[in-house]
């Protein structure tokens, strides 16, 4: 199994991302033409779950290089090769799309409501992949706080964004020998939805 950073992800699925640059210094980083707020992220295979290992600083333009700094310590204390990822930063709603190979039905796809949500509701549906639109939308359906998509706190999203993206990334499987696919969290509002962070497993 190899396990792939954000970046090689990135690059593998044709999918959509928030504008980003990948640095090496803070001379970099600095120079950025990038909106302010950002997201900063340490890139490496070693460091998979980057919350749990304040991986990830969202940052002002101001408090850019003492929070660049930060991630170096921690690039330094790992040994690890800096390489950080800044990320412009987008409203919506958080969800959670994967896939994962079942050793029953081969892969399947989940949805999910994404950031904190995940570990405290465990509100997710599942599809067969591949799946169609029709499908997606059964599977949104499914959500038993589906409301938190479809107009909680006036922060609906566009549903058909989220059904074309379901049938999309169902279908990566078909070309891509795709273990596990995390795409958490999923940012999405009523114009676009953006793929914030990937975590692949190919056989």
């Amino acid at each position: 199994m190899k396990i792939l950073t954000h970046i090689e992800s990135e690059k593998l699925f044709n999918l959509p991302y928030p504008k980003s640059s990948l640095t090496s210094s803070l001379e970099e980083a600095l120079k950025t033409k990038l909106e302010f707020p950002l997201v900063l992220k340490i890139i490496s295979e070693k460091i998979i779950h980057k919350t749990e290992e304040n991986a990830v600083i969202e940052t002002s333009k101001e408090e850019l290089e003492e929070n660049y700094n930060k991630l170096i310590k921690i690039c330094q204390k790992k040994k690890i090769k800096p390489s950080i990822l800044l990320q412009e930063t987008m409203q919506g709603q958080e969800i959670i799309i994967g896939i994962k190979k079942d050793p029953t039905f081969n892969h399947v796809i989940l949805l999910g409501l994404g950031g904190f949500f995940v570990e405290l509701i465990k509100d997710i549906s599942f599809r067969k992949c591949p799946i169609t639109k029709e499908d997606a939308e059964s599977m949104i359906n499914d959500l038993k706080n589906k409301q938190i998509l479809t107009g909680f706190r006036n922060q609906s999203i566009n549903l058909e964004i989220l059904k074309d993206l379901l049938v999309k990334v169902s279908k990566l499987p078909e070309k891509h020998d795709i273990q596990e696919l995390d795409l958490n969290p999923v940012i999405i509002n009523k114009k676009q939805a953006q793929i914030v962070d990937v975590r692949t497993v190919l056989q």
